[in-house]
């Protein structure tokens, strides 16, 4: 399951697995397959990014260059034009940011915007990559990219008559044939040996002799007198043996563009029909050779980064679903997902509306095809997935809620701080700690004293009372701080636009940190991004904790000293 010990380190961010994480898809292109253009606009990126940060997602993905069956390369130029003032915008409002891109140039400048993590659809088989990455600190995503099945020969169908009239025919013939060579044949010997002379057939033990069964190129054959005495349909069989194969077209246009190549490899194989006279007795293809060929490439993959010096808790893995993979070989990949969770990587579910969540759930259209990728994705995350790439980020982590606070009993510890100035102080703050009690799946374990402090930021203003509440949750971030929010408007809070941000207030609460909690977006950062300049915070917390100012700065918060920080405390005003 996906609750175990696993850590994902990226940049200054680590990512626990106590639950599953969501990454959003955001895609900054005008041909992505089920969003292409919807967010090309930087702008309308920006939005979209702190919106789906907001509805519940861990990460947001942003790429700029689509990788669907049959894309369109683009230059590194013109892709980092399109992600670079996306990841810097999304980044600076604390989000965990993934740079979703093949090319080093673009990944470089991507983590200088602010990025944490590199997607590689390549698996960082680009040597520069790899020289790149190790010396960051940014996670990565190695993906298998590339076809699973075995390639397969095709030959000529040869029939056998095994008949002993026909043995005496075929003879004859060859006598015939033998004759008529030799009257043609110059009498000239090279070696001893006509010149021109066949080989002799192989014999086999006991003097059988073996055929040569036609499994190489066809003869050639005769050519007609004029193109206009060839019948249709072999001159349609004479362009396809004379025209280069596709791929070697591919090739030979796009020398150093192997993914192109792929994909569109991937995308007629998907449409083609192959009549075969035997009929398949199992439903999917068999699983060794697939896994053999995708979990062979992850860990290699992720054995040569570590050598390269790219510590192993940085990688996570994904085996690249759709990518040169028919639907029956995805299904096969998806069933086997425990055996890639056994690898000790953390694991991707990237199957976000991909042609064989379509082909599974009889959805045509991508954009409609999110209920069916997150039954997919359950399934996953039930068999050791941890993270899932999704398009539809607000709609899947309602699902996900749902699901987990059923399924996965899990209370996490977490701090609130409530404050009030307004009214009756001290009974505004008892009043809100007794309602957040009341929260679904949430308990009040402790309380510090109630404090007096100073005004911060506003400072004309009554003195504020001050305290903090530790918590027991089993609710999402997100879906506890609605809940806080609830508490404020009952108790009174205005949260209008004409209240000062910092003003007087009945109450005010706000969700300073929860374990294994890293967010960022408009609505919620976490932890608190002030929290290590508010000594009315700060103060408090020392009822409740050992060095809170240790605590925090190992957890990645700057915490200033206490002649530095902002609303001091100045007395005592009681206990809860």
């Amino acid at each position: 399951m996906a609750n175990d010990s696993k850590t994902w380190r990226c940049g200054k961010y680590e990512l626990s697995f106590d639950r599953p994480r969501i990454m959003g898809v955001l895609n900054v292109t005008p041909d992505s397959f089920s969003d292409g253009g919807e967010h090309f606009d930087p702008d309308a990126a920006i939005e979209y990014g702190l919106a789906m940060l907001d509805a519940g997602a861990d990460i947001i993905d942003v790429g700029g260059e689509s990788t669907r069956p049959g894309f369109t390369p683009v230059n590194p130029d013109e892709e980092a034009r399109r992600v670079l003032p996306v990841v810097r915008a999304l980044a600076k409002e604390g989000a965990i940011v993934s740079i979703d891109t093949r090319h080093v140039a673009v990944a470089k400048a991507a983590v200088r915007c602010g990025a944490s993590i590199v997607n590689d659809v390549t698996g960082f088989t680009d040597p520069k990559m790899v020289e790149f990455v190790k010396t960051s600190t940014c996670g990565v995503i190695v993906m298998h990219a590339g076809e699973v099945a075995a390639p397969t020969r095709t030959h000529a169908t040869v029939q056998l008559d095994t008949s002993a009239a026909a043995f005496v025919a075929e003879k004859a013939r060859e006598a015939a044939a033998e004759a008529a060579r030799e009257a043609e044949k110059p009498a000239r010997r090279r070696r001893g040996k006509l010149l021109g002379e066949p080989k002799p057939e192989a014999k086999l033990p006991g003097g059988v002799v073996q055929p040569s069964l036609p499994f190489g190129e066809p003869e050639p054959a005769t050519e007609p007198a004029s193109e206009q005495e060839t019948p249709a349909a072999e001159q349609a069989a004479a362009a396809e043996t004379v025209a280069p194969a596709p791929e070697a077209t591919e090739a030979a246009s796009e020398p150093n563009d192997r993914l192109a190549a792929m994909m569109r490899r991937s995308a007629r194989r998907e449409e083609a029909h192959v009549p075969t006279s035997q009929l398949r007795r199992f439903t999917l293809p068999d699983s060794a050779p697939i896994m053999r060929r995708v979990m062979g490439f992850l860990s290699d993959q992720a054995r040569a980064l570590i050598h390269a010096g790219v510590s192993r808790d940085r990688i996570c893995i994904d085996p690249g679903p759709g990518f040169g993979k028919t639907a029956n070989e995805g299904i096969v990949i998806q069933r086997e997902t425990a055996k890639m969770a056994s690898l000790g990587y953390p694991l991707m579910c990237a199957v976000s509306r991909k042609r064989f969540v379509g082909a599974v759930s009889g959805v045509t259209e991508a954009a409609e095809r999110d209920a069916a990728t997150f039954g997919v994705c359950l399934g996953a995350i039930q068999a050791g997935a941890n993270i899932v790439r999704v398009h539809d980020a607000a709609g899947f982590a309602q699902f996900l809620n749902g699901y987990w606070a059923v399924a996965k009993p899990q209370p996490r510890r977490a701090f609130v701080a409530v404050g009030s100035n307004l009214g009756h102080r001290c009974d505004n703050i008892r009043a809100a700690r007794d309602m957040i009690a009341e929260i679904p799946l949430t308990c009040v374990s402790n309380s510090s004293k109630i404090y007096e402090s100073e005004p911060a930021y506003e400072m004309r203003q009554d003195a504020f009372a001050n305290a903090v509440i530790e918590i027991k949750t089993e609710l999402a971030p997100l879906v506890l701080l609605d809940e806080l929010m609830k508490i404020e408007a009952e108790l009174g809070r205005d949260r209008s636009k004409k209240a000062k941000a910092n003003g007087p207030r009945t109450i005010d609460l706000d969700l300073l940190w929860m374990d294994g909690e890293t967010h960022g977006g408009k609505k919620l950062r976490l932890p608190h991004p002030l929290i290590g300049e508010r000594d009315f915070v700060l103060v408090p917390l020392e009822d409740l904790m050992h060095d809170p100012a240790r605590f925090f700065r190992y957890n990645g918060v700057e915490v200033k000293e206490p002649e530095d920080r902002v609303g001091h405390i100045v007395g005592e005003l009681g206990r809860m």
